[in-house]
Formats: C-alpha cells, structure tokens, sequence
C-alpha cells in the first residue's frame, strides 16, 4: 500500500502544482488539463477536433465550446478548417501555448528525466510497466 499512496501522494502535488501555474497564467485548471491534451496531440503528431478535446475532458460540447472560446480569447489556441474536410474544425495551438507549456513542464522534465537516468534499463522499464498498468486500470474504471 506504500506505492498506492505514495502514486496518489505525486498525484496530489502535480494537480496542486497544476492549479497553481493555471492561476499565474489567467487559466482555469480544466484549460491546462486541455493544453496539456493538445499538447500532447501535438507531440504524437494527432489532429485535434472540439469533439475529441470535450471527450478527453469529459466535457459536454457546451463546456468544450466554452473551454475552446477562453482559450482562443487568450492567444494560446485557434480553431482552423481542415482543409480536407470544410466541415470539419481543428484545434492549433499557438507557438504561445507551447512557450506556457514548456515553462511550466520544462524543468519539472528535466528533473524528472535526470531522476530517470539514474535507473537501470530494467529498473525503467519496471517504472513503465507500473505507470501504464495505473494509467490502464483508471481507463478501465472510466475515471
């Protein structure tokens, strides 16, 4: 039970460290938890649509059209017609958003990444296989 308090513990303080550098930044915590979906999006070279950020989120289209309007009024996203599809709205982020990101994440990454080094290759991948068997089983409860 050590290990399930001390994930929960981590847990704690990234969403307390997540609100507080969503209120520096003028962002409600669930706009950072949807930077943080786009951005990683980006990074897995995905599209984004309102439809897959809301259902990311848990959010209703109403709260995703919200959501998307604070972001856009801040600079940080802008909704663009595919060019494939008219019909069809994509979410960019702006070069602003990845700098926010990058500023708030950047170190905690670097620390993190210099914690990693210090693992044996088998260490590391016993740390993936606990993180992804955690990520999996919150997915199959629905949170």
């Amino acid at each position: 039970m050590d290990l399930v308090h001390l994930l929960r513990e981590v847990t704690l303080r990234l969403d307390l460290a997540g609100a507080r550098f969503a209120g520096r930044n003028g962002l409600h915590p669930t706009d950072l938890r949807a930077l943080i979906s786009l951005l990683d999006a980006v990074r897995a070279g995905d599209e984004s649509t309102p439809g897959r950020l809301g259902d990311r989120l848990g959010l209703n289209s109403a709260g995703t059209t919200a959501l998307i309007d604070r972001l856009e009024r801040l600079g940080l996203v802008r909704r663009v017609r595919d060019t494939r599809d008219r019909r069809r709205v994509l979410l960019e982020v702006d070069d602003r958003a990845l700098a926010l990101g990058q500023s708030f994440f950047g170190p905690l990454i670097d620390r993190t990444l210099a914690l990693l080094a210090t693992f044996e290759a088998g260490e590391q991948a016993a740390v993936r296989r606990f993180l992804s068997g955690v990520r999996d089983a919150v997915r199959e409860e629905g949170a």
